[in-house]
């Protein structure tokens, strides 16, 4: 009998990882994911602002952050947590949304925070799947948006 593939089991069509070392104690790293006031500080690229931005953190609570580009576009994406392990992991999935509010594809994250002497290694782990036409030009600057957004955070914990 051929199994069958079911949706929350779409195949991993692109997976990356980013590991950052914050000078910041391992509880404070995850409250600057975990808290909406401070998730808007940093979350997106360079020069992007979070106009909404809401977090139900639990299992199965939604995410809903409308990231505005410096040219005033607004990219709405949303989510559900899948797992919190406070101060230790977090499971989100995270998708970018089309003009009709529809998914372009659904990232897996996994985020994991390693307490090391004062500071915090955290490891993210981005799998993305169910891609639709009119992705390519979201994933094509994912990776360099993680970056910048991995920066920001680097900056608002100095300043925390």
């Amino acid at each position: 009998m051929a199994a069958k593939n079911h949706p929350a089991e779409s195949p991993v069509e692109r997976e990356s990882t980013y590991t950052r070392i914050f000078n910041a104690p391992r509880h404070l790293v995850f409250k600057a994911w975990t808290d909406p006031k401070h998730v808007a500080q940093w979350w997106g690229p360079r020069g992007f602002t979070n106009p909404v931005c809401e977090l139900d953190v639990r299992p199965g609570g939604a995410i809903r952050i409308d990231m505005r580009g410096p040219d005033g576009t607004v990219y709405p994406m949303t989510g559900i947590f899948k797992e919190i392990v406070e101060p230790e992991r977090l499971v989100f999935t995270s998708s970018a949304l089309d003009a009709a509010g529809n998914p372009l594809f659904e990232v897996l994250i996994t985020v994991t925070f390693v307490e090391q002497a004062g500071k915090t290694l955290q490891t993210l782990r981005a799998q993305v799947s169910k891609i639709k036409p009119g992705a390519a030009q979201h994933l094509a600057g994912m990776d360099e948006g993680w970056s910048q957004s991995l920066e920001r955070l680097t900056n608002y914990l100095a300043k925390s």
